[in-house]
């Protein structure tokens, strides 16, 4: 999943940055308000952690712009302000939770899974597809009592699929999300599926993958 973090704090932006890219996260980080409109505009985020103390931008007012501009991205606020106003505010303007600082990034990270979980209507952490077992916080899929061997991306990739499950993802969203990088249209590539061919690979002496589909030309569904 990719996350921008918006927080003037250089250090806890170093320090939420570090922490969230060992759990696997892709991370973008600006240290003003206006470095972290323009990076929205470019880039395509799974979350967006907002310190509402920005100093050349009212927090409210670029979470206002991130929501007027239609984007699907999930939003916590993080701030130092102790006042209900604000949280209130905040949490009616749209944003996804509210964590006030000091904080444990422990905390932070089960927050994020749990808007995770609300966004995509599950239930807990441990998502089943016929005989799978896939496990977003130890980052594992397993059949049985065996654990299937997936690198960092190929998880990430069957995460992703699961979680939008029935929806077609283009090789562009797909590599976006991902990689945290953007593909030119005309850039042709098959790292994408060569990555599902070999996650197929992994999974299918474990069981039926053909939930897994291509569509043709366009990209990749999970249909469940």
């Amino acid at each position: 999943m990719n996350v921008l973090i918006i927080e003037d704090e250089k250090e806890l932006a170093t320090e939420i940055n570090a922490f969230l890219t060992r759990q696997g996260f892709m991370c973008d980080v600006a240290f003003t308000g206006r470095e972290g409109s323009e990076k929205i505009f470019v880039n395509e985020y799974d979350f967006v952690l907002l310190d509402l103390g920005l100093p050349d931008y009212e927090g409210l007012d670029l979470l206002k712009e991130i929501k007027e501009d239609g984007k699907e991205v999930s939003i916590i606020i993080l701030t130092a302000r102790s006042e209900t106003d604000d949280k209130v505010k905040g949490l009616d303007m749209g944003a996804d939770d509210y964590l006030a600082k000091p904080f444990a990034l422990a905390e932070l990270m089960a927050r994020m899974h749990a808007v995770t979980r609300r966004k995509h209507g599950l239930k807990s952490n441990t998502i089943e597809v016929l005989n799978f077992i896939i496990d977003l916080n130890k980052r594992t899929v397993s059949t049985g009592a065996e654990e299937i061997t997936l690198t960092k991306k190929e998880f990430d990739l069957l995460h992703y699929l699961v979680l939008n499950k029935n929806r077609v993802l283009t090789r562009t969203q797909l590599t976006e999300h991902i990689w945290g990088d953007v593909m030119e249209e005309s850039y042709d590539s098959n790292y994408i599926d060569v990555h599902i061919k070999n996650l197929r690979k992994k999974m299918s002496t474990h069981g039926d993958i053909d939930w897994i589909e291509t569509v043709r030309g366009i990209g990749y569904k999970a249909k469940l």
